[in-house]
Formats: structure tokens, sequence, C-alpha cells
């Protein structure tokens, strides 16, 4: 069994853009709200380097490069052969699949609408801009955001959640995979329906073109170029040397992008500072619900802590980077709603490394694999 010590040591397996998000998210905050106050253009002018649709803005060319390359390397990453294994153990899929796709969407409407558009509405006042020109009340852009990330199941950093809290990895890759072709179909029509339930303008052309653009076209280069890469090059170059350069990218291109949208969101911020901590309250209380709710389906099911663990992991985290490109090309990256899927990022390390801990500690309520054998 391992034990508390052993869990923290493994955190050291995190590579130093993995193991400090949270620093590096706060001072692109800083470094956003400087570079907007001393070149306020610089970003709108990037921003305005835009694919025109029908005369409307709709691809931002910079933006899309840079969110490209955030997805790349975590599609690269994903054996889909391994999809095919997964009937040998349906039950932690299943789980996984109605937790990410018939509860976590819900819940996290549920609690954003609560605390966002109740408990907080009065601390959040005024109205924005959106990128079709309509006006909405911040308040709906930022539970906007809240949906985007709910309805994102993580396929990235899940992996290293999975890795730290000794769980099954081959269940985790299954669910990676799996997570990556569900969501071409039901993130689009869920979030068409939430978002439109919330009020706000759905223009089903930009979030079909974000689907498209951050979702299908990474899969199907990540898919194509590992399939190549592994067939010139062999499986412990592609491990070894290849994903090793590639794993900071990701993160890299996550950080140009927030000082970009923090370049914009600066005045906001310094005029209502308080505004992050409303929205990362309903995001806290949505992530540890959702990894409550599984950790306990899991044990009702009598699942070994291996699978156990990796399925709570799976449901509680958030595909952070999906959510921000998709915030983004609907509402624009001076949104409120791109702002609120910022903050999940900047809660995500601490929260997730809080439940890694969580579920080492409490090992003992589950069988083990070797058990089961």
């Amino acid at each position: 069994m391992a034990t508390e010590a052993s869990g923290v040591e493994s955190t050291k397996q995190l590579n130093v853009f993995e193991r400090y998000l949270t620093v590096w998210v706060g001072l692109c905050i800083v470094g956003g709200i400087v570079l907007g106050k001393i070149a306020p253009d610089l970003a709108r002018s990037l921003d305005a380097m835009s694919i025109y649709v029908n005369g409307a803005p709709v691809v931002s060319i910079p933006i899309a490069i840079a969110l490209f390359f955030m997805m790349y390397p975590i599609m690269v990453k994903i054996d889909f052969a391994e999809v095919i294994r997964a009937g040998k153990s349906p039950q932690p899929v299943l789980l996984t699949l109605v937790v990410n796709w018939g509860i976590k969407p819900f819940t996290m409407f549920a609690i954003a609408s609560f605390f966002l558009g109740y408990v907080f509405r009065d601390l959040l006042p005024g109205t924005e801009v959106i990128k079709d020109g309509t006006e909405v009340e911040l308040f709906r852009s930022y539970i906007s955001g809240a949906i985007l990330l709910g309805i994102a199941p993580c396929t990235a950093m899940v992996l290293m959640w999975g890795y730290l809290a000794r769980g099954n990895q081959g269940h985790t890759l299954v669910m990676v995979a799996i997570n990556s072709l569900t969501m071409l179909v039901l993130y689009g029509l869920l979030g068409g329906w939430l978002l439109g339930v919330n009020e706000m303008p759905v223009p089903w052309e930009a979030l079909l073109l974000s689907i498209g653009i951050y979702v299908a076209l990474p899969l199907i280069a990540g898919y194509y170029s590992r399939k190549w890469l592994i067939a010139a090059k062999g499986q412990v170059w592609f491990e070894a040397k290849f994903l090793h350069v590639l794993t900071p990218v990701s993160i890299i291109a996550l950080l140009g992008t927030l000082v970009l949208l923090f370049s914009l969101k600066g005045e906001t911020i310094i005029a209502n500072p308080l505004t992050i901590l409303w929205i990362a309250i309903p995001l806290f209380i949505q992530t540890v619900l959702i990894f409550v709710i599984t950790y306990l389906l899991a044990k009702l099911l009598r699942f070994s802590y291996e699978d156990a663990a990796p399925s709570a992991m799976i449901g509680a985290s958030n595909h952070f980077e999906v959510a921000i490109a998709t915030a983004t090309m609907l509402y624009g990256l001076s949104s409120g709603a791109a702002l609120a899927t910022v903050v999940g990022v900047l809660i995500e390390v601490p929260v997730m490394l809080m439940l890694v801990k969580i579920c080492l500690r409490t090992q003992s309520w589950f069988p083990h694999a070797a058990d089961h054998a």
C-alpha cells in the first residue's frame, strides 16, 4: 500500500511547468495586466487578426495557433488501441462516462447559477459586449465559462493525477481516448443547450467550428503523427525523446494565451479584484462534489482502488484548454466567459493535488487489484 509520503514524493514526477502551474498562471495575470497598461493595443491587434465569415471575426489566427499547440501535445499521447481493450473492464468506463456526461454538466450549471447568478450576483455587476456585438450581463458570461469547463472532461493532466494516486493507468488512458472521441459529439450539443438555458447567445456555427479546430484537428494530427513517428523511430524514441521535448509546449502555449487574455481583462480585475474569488468558489465546490460522487459510487460498485482513484480524478478535473478555446471563439478573448475558464486553470493543480492525497489516505476503503486476481 502506498503511504502519504510516497504520494508526496511522487509529485516530483511533475515537470516544473506542471508542478507550479498555479504560480505561472498568477504571474500571467500580473504580466498580462502590466502589458495591458503599457501596450494596450497589442492584444487587441493580435486578436483582430482573424478569419472573417459574413463580415464577422470568427477565428483569431494567433489564438488558434496558440491553442492548437495547447491541444496537440495532449492528443499525440493518446493510444486509441487502448479503447478496443476497454471491454475487459467495462464498469469503470461506464461510470466515468455517466459522471462526465450525465451528472457533471448539470451540477456545474446548477452550482454556477446558484452562486454567480444568485449569491454573488450583486458583487458581479455590469454588462459586456461579446464577440457578436450582443450586450450581456457579466454574471451570465461568468456562468457560461463555468458551463464550458463543466462539459470538458480532462484528457491531459488527468494522466498525471491518476499516476500520482497510484491508479490504473490503462483505465486512465482508455478514458482519455473515449472522452476525446465523445467530445466531438456531446460537447457541442450539451454546451449549446446549457448556454441557451443560461440566456446567452449560442452561435452554433462558431461552436461547431470550435470543436473542429480545437478538438478534431489536433486529434487527427496527433493520431497520424503518433502512428508515423512510432513506425519510423520506434516506441522507445517516441516516449523518451519526442514526448519529453513536447511536454512543456502545451503549457507554454497556454501561458502565452493567458497573458493576452489578462492584458484585455486587467481593468476589470483591478476594478473588481475579488471577481476571481467569486468565480473560484463554485468551481471548487463542483470539483470536490464530483470527486466525492464518483469515489463513493466506485466504492458502492466494489471497484478496486486502482480503478476507483482515476475514475474520480477524471470526473473531477476539467479540460480547461478546450474550455478556454471555445469561450474565446464564441464570446471573445476579453469576455467574462474566457476569464471564468482561466480561473479553472488557476485552481486546478492545488485542488487536484489535494484530492490525490485524499485518495492515497483512503486506499483501505477499497480492495486492491491484486486482491481481485
